[in-house]
């Protein structure tokens, strides 16, 4: 593949940083990197030629206009979670960044959305745009109105599902930053039993799939519409999982039912929100169609939870 000009968002994040690695070491891609705060990149940007640090953010992204009527490709990461700029960020300027590249220039954008948008059967959730919290609910409305655009056929979308990543020259990501509670909690957690299930997947293999995706766009027939994720797992199985690596024996199960979980948000007067009451309900966040490097014949870099704990530096214990 040619060098080709690719202008990336959020580079400064987990996901962001174990892309742009990627895109460092194993191309010569001309690299345009939008970041907000330069101290937060902790990449080495003198590791090649063609690797260009631009300060700005997302709130004024007409000032690269002319950059991105020229760009080859465009990986859009940068999101805001929460605050008085989430709509803007997560849905007007992102619109108006996808307005200013040109369809005859750019051969493919990667945007990077949330399973959670989605339900089951991988369509739009209604749900998610009523009542998800304003992270979920935006990048749900941005989904919907990108169909509508001129650069839509060129999009991409990747749709992640519970993200781990993160080490000493890389930030963490937010579920990977819980998993010394997992290690302080095990020994309950191993005797509890919860319906619902989920898909997982590691910041390197998203980095991979991106990869792979800007070597070969879809062709005609293929999904644009990616869920990243590696085989999905009950919730059980993965307590199951976590006990055998911590060796941990499970001597019994107790069901925490939904009726349970009601009665202890009663009691204790737990306030939840209405995105937070649809998640308990749903359960099970699983899809039917999902992608991570062994679907392009690549080898996952994480296919387990235990090589997600491995890799994250806590080690295995002995039976007890």
């Amino acid at each position: 593949m040619t060098s080709k000009r690719i202008f990336i968002t959020g580079a400064s994040g987990c996901i962001g940083h174990y892309v742009v690695d990627k895109l460092i070491q194993d191309t010569e891609h001309e690299l345009f990197l939008l970041v907000r705060d330069p101290q937060k990149l902790k990449l080495n940007l003198t590791a090649r030629a063609g690797i260009h640090l631009l300060q700005g953010d997302m709130l004024h992204i007409e000032r690269h206009r002319q950059l991105l009527k020229t760009v080859d490709y465009a990986v859009l990461i940068a999101t805001a979670w929460g605050g008085p700029n989430t709509h803007d960020i997560n849905v007007t300027k992102t619109i108006r960044l996808l307005n200013l590249l040109d369809p005859d220039v750019c051969q493919q954008v990667v945007y990077f959305s949330t399973a959670s948008i989605l339900g089951r059967d991988n369509q739009p959730l209604k749900q998610a745009g009523e009542v998800g919290t304003d992270y979920v609910r935006t990048k749900y409305d941005c989904h919907q109105r990108m169909q509508k655009l001129a650069i839509a056929p060129r999009v991409t979308t990747v749709f992640p599902t519970l993200v781990f990543g993160g080490d000493a020259t890389k930030p963490l990501s937010q579920i990977s930053g819980g998993l010394p509670q997992v290690v302080r909690w095990i020994d309950l957690i191993r005797f509890l039993k919860a319906d619902g299930g989920f898909h997982y997947i590691h910041c390197e293999d998203i980095a991979k799939v991106v990869l792979l995706l800007l070597h070969r766009s879809p062709t005609e027939g293929e999904s644009r519409q990616l869920v990243l994720g590696n085989a999905p797992l009950t919730v059980n199985e993965a307590i199951e999982e976590i006990s055998r690596y911590f060796g941990r024996r499970i001597y019994f199960r107790i069901p925490l039912t939904a009726g349970l979980a009601n009665f202890f948000i009663r009691v204790f007067r737990i306030q939840m929100a209405a995105w937070d009451r649809f998640c308990m309900d749903y359960r099970y966040f699983t899809y039917e169609q999902f992608v991570n490097p062994a679907t392009y014949g690549s080898v996952p870099y994480c296919a387990t939870l235990s090589e997600v704990f491995k890799v994250s530096g806590i080690a295995p214990r002995s039976n007890s």
